[in-house]
């Protein structure tokens, strides 16, 4: 029976490095068996269907097509609808009022352990907050990523795993998107 996945890849097309077009993107995913296969933007977000044997695959098969024929290896992290729904439904900065605009997710490869977690420093990055839950962190950034302290770098040397961001409205328009 097959599910409906969405994999977020790090740094394509961002800044003008890892050049990867979506349309070869998605047609990697097609290729590897993998059905509604869509994009949304150009900075690595595909939608698709597949059963839990090709997904649990999907990482490792994507990331070596994309070090084949582009030149790099890609960090690509999954999460399945039901994932994804539980990440909207518990955003605690939401559930407090804060301006959607703010709102960031860090999708975590792993999930931390609770030792890893208590050496985070909450005022790191004032006015910034975070909140780790489960594999994800969720980000309050008033005055936006860029000028924010709380990035991939610091989350991923601290926690020892990959991370990848994406904005609030990109979060709920890739659930949007994900196949019944």
């Amino acid at each position: 029976m097959s599910t409906s996945y969405v994999a977020l890849l790090r740094g394509i097309n961002v800044g003008g490095k890892h050049s990867l077009p979506m349309k070869d993107l998605c047609q990697m995913f097609a290729a590897a068996g993998c059905d509604q296969v869509k994009n949304y933007i150009q900075s690595g977000n595909v939608v698709f269907r597949a059963d839990a044997d090709l997904a649990a695959r999907i990482p490792d098969l994507i990331t070596a097509e994309i070090e084949a024929h582009f030149g790099h290896r890609t960090p690509l992290l999954l999460r399945n609808k039901a994932q994804l729904d539980g990440v909207i439904r518990n955003n605690p900065f939401l559930k407090a009022g804060a301006a959607e605009e703010t709102l960031y997710v860090l999708f975590l490869a792993d999930r931390p352990g609770t030792r890893e977690v208590a050496g985070l420093d909450p005022d790191r990055s004032p006015p910034d907050a975070f909140a780790v839950r489960r594999q994800e962190i969720y980000l309050r950034l008033p005055h936006g990523g860029a000028r924010s302290k709380l990035t991939n770098a610091y989350f991923d040397s601290k926690l020892g795993t990959i991370s990848t961001a994406r904005n609030w409205r990109s979060v709920n328009k890739l659930f949007q998107m994900l196949p019944g």
